[in-house]
């Protein structure tokens, strides 16, 4: 593994230990970057199951402002302030070791608002649609964020979200992303057709 592109071009990343994590690929990476970005201007980023910090650290290094990780894995939090240390990217990173859902609660006590959100959480985690609903409520979104949702292609999300419509969709093997943008007030019915791109890699 390794920073694709930006300030910390080709640097590797540390793995996490053991198998209870499932990094993103750099092939997965690249095109998922190429698809919201490439690169950012000044944004908050949320990488709420962080494992290695591989994808909000992809972010800092292609421009944006700053970054909170969040695992409840203590070796994963350890493995992203050591990669964040290598990448010299820490200045701009907060990293905590926690539920996900009480983080939400924490980040909203600390009147946090993102940007730009990753979930990549474990596979037996497949509420991802709901967890976007609770940080949307809890103030934690955006206007015009963007959310990445990395999952199994057998976990089905819906098209629109509450305020969330999916933009893309794209199969890589055993991975599908789903990317949905926020709008505040998005009255969207669920079911209705998004501006939906297609894309499937074996």
């Amino acid at each position: 593994m390794r920073v694709i592109s930006g300030q910390a071009k080709g640097h590797p990343l540390k793995a996490v230990p053991g198998s209870n994590t499932r990094p993103t690929t750099d092939k997965v990476k690249e095109s998922l970057f190429s698809m919201i970005g490439p690169y950012f201007d000044e944004e908050n980023v949320l990488d709420l199951f962080a494992g290695t910090g591989g994808l909000g650290i992809e972010a800092l290094s292609r421009g944006a402002a700053n970054a909170v990780f969040i695992d409840a894995s203590s070796q994963s939090v350890e493995v992203v302030k050591r990669n964040l240390a290598s990448t010299k990217l820490a200045d701009r990173a907060e990293v905590y070791r926690n539920d996900a859902r009480r983080a939400l609660k924490l980040l909203e006590r600390a009147g946090k608002s993102f940007d730009l959100i990753f979930l990549d959480p474990p596979y037996a985690v497949k509420d991802c649609d709901a967890l976007l609903i609770d940080m949307a409520s809890r103030g934690l979104v955006a206007d015009g964020a963007i959310a990445v949702v990395e999952h199994h292609p057998d976990v089905v999300y819906p098209e629109n979200i509450e305020g969330y419509e999916r933009t893309r969709y794209a199969t890589y093997g055993e991975i599908a992303l789903s990317i949905y943008r926020y709008q505040q007030n998005n009255e969207a019915e669920p079911g209705l057709p998004s501006d939906l791109e297609e894309a499937t890699e074996r």
